[in-house]
């Protein structure tokens, strides 16, 4: 593989990269489940690795044809198929070609190179061998996770909890010498969104945590900042916000208790259940500012789109799909609450790629209290970072952005995501310096404070 791959023939392009992969990996925003870390037991094989816990795989071999049965995706109820890995490691390589161009494809030859020095491309006839060379050393003492951890030189890893979570595993993973923290971010979309399957049940678990009954928005409101503050003595900096839209509305104490009286009766209208998540989402704000959490919006996917996939094999299973979404006028609401509070911080993400330069870009430019996410999902591709580089350098600046995110449930694809990125970048300010838009010099701290501080200041890490 071409060690100057991403980066081209530009000497300042590989200069800016040797200075930028030295910078340990801050990943401000992830899905990693800690108890992989706790347990530190060997990952089982190549598929459970690689394969299973990563959408982006998943749902390409699906729309190939390719039944979640036979790659043993597991259902809701926690059963899968009994499939041999082996045979879902050959349906994986009798479909590689289906990601040609794709992301998915960069990183996981990325991972085949340094991870476990594979250098040849991946077939059909050499998958037997693929899934051996890796099997094998999958079983190694070296690629236990919490070694996996120090080796990735990851200096903080957060990942994302349910309300009620006790952080039991946080708290214990705080104790181990793994090189580096990980942290919980709080993720309150389970007691947000009255539409959610189990928001009655995720209430009465939020009321049995924090001792208030939950019975008026009072007491609800006072349970979610009890919340807040066990997440932030356990570590947390940031909070998640996985939202349909970014509607915000401001309600006055009467009304707010008025809706909650409502939604708790269970017999609410489309209407009260997106008025109340607009309401929710200006209290999260504010609650922001009070204690400093870091607020994450991550709005514009409609969720689960198969309702056959999502009734057998749950939620997060490669049918979510992008929306068209707007923020003047839905956050107006919010901004202009708490907008230039000096204690709010807010990371707007996106997965419609038509805000980046006319909603996106001007809000962040202009309020102190915003910063843009990097894109997103579905945009986390060269071509990606290219076009969101292209759209919101000239408004934004780099200054109102956060750095990469990985954003990923895969472990083993946190050093390679972050390592693509850094190459682009590289090359990307390269190009500026050429294009005499940059200085060099400019250029080689904008390329650290991408890689590392922009991340470490603004999430407080």
């Amino acid at each position: 593989m071409d060690e100057n791959r991403f980066l081209g023939n530009d000497r300042l392009a590989r200069e800016i990269y040797e200075l930028m992969r030295e910078f340990p990996i801050l990943s401000p925003h992830g899905h990693v489940d800690p108890k992989i870390l706790l347990e530190n037991k060997p990952f089982q094989n190549p598929v459970e690795l690689l394969i299973t816990p990563d959408h982006y795989v998943t749902r390409m071999l699906f729309s190939q044809g390719v039944s979640y049965e036979a790659i043993s995706i597991p259902h809701a109820d926690g059963s899968r198929s009994d499939v041999d890995p082996r045979e879902v490691w050959r349906i994986f390589a009798q479909n590689w070609h289906a990601f040609r161009a794709t992301p998915s494809r960069i990183w996981i030859e990325e991972i085949f190179y340094t991870l476990f020095k594979i250098d040849e491309p991946l077939t059909v006839a050499r998958a037997d061998y693929f899934y051996d060379q890796i099997n094998e050393q999958l079983h190694t003492p070296e690629f236990l996770p919490q070694t996996l951890f120090k080796k990735f030189n990851i200096e903080v890893m957060a990942t994302t909890d349910a309300t009620s979570d006790s952080l039991s595993t946080h708290l214990e993973l705080a104790k181990l010498n793994i090189g580096g923290r990980v942290i919980p971010t709080f993720r309150p979309d389970d007691v947000s969104d009255p539409q959610r399957p189990g928001w009655k049940s995720a209430v009465s678990e939020l009321a049995k945590v924090s001792g208030e009954d939950c019975t008026t928005f009072t007491s609800y409101r006072n349970a979610l900042r009890n919340r807040r503050d066990h997440f932030k003595r356990h570590g947390a900096t940031a909070t998640d916000h996985g939202v349909a839209n970014c509607e915000t509305l401001i309600l006055d104490t009467k009304e707010q208790e008025k809706l909650f009286a409502v939604i708790s009766g269970g017999k609410f209208t489309e209407e009260d259940a997106n008025q109340f998540r607009a309401m929710m989402l200006v209290e999260h704000a504010r609650m922001a500012a009070d204690d400093g959490l870091v607020m994450q919006i991550h709005p514009g996917s409609s969720r689960s789109h198969n309702h056959e996939i999502a009734k057998i094999y749950g939620a997060d299973r490669g049918f979510d799909i992008p929306v068209a979404t707007n923020y003047v006028r839905e956050l107006q609401p919010l901004l202009n609450d708490v907008g230039l509070h000096p204690n709010f911080r807010a990371v707007l993400f996106t997965l419609d790629e038509s805000t980046y330069s006319r909603e996106l870009a001007p809000l962040a430019g202009a309020y102190p209290s915003l910063r843009l996410g990097p894109p997103w999902w579905f945009h986390d591709s060269l071509n990606g970072m290219q076009r969101w580089r292209d759209s919101v350098t000239e408004t934004a600046g780099f200054y109102n952005t956060v750095g990469f995110i990985d954003d990923t449930r895969a472990f083993a694809s946190i050093p390679v995501r972050h390592d693509v990125a850094r190459r682009f970048d590289a090359a990307y300010l390269a190009n500026e310096v050429g294009r005499h838009r940059l200085s060099k010099s400019d250029a080689l701290e904008v390329a650290a404070d991408i890689a590392y501080n922009l991340s470490k200041e603004y999430f407080k890490l």
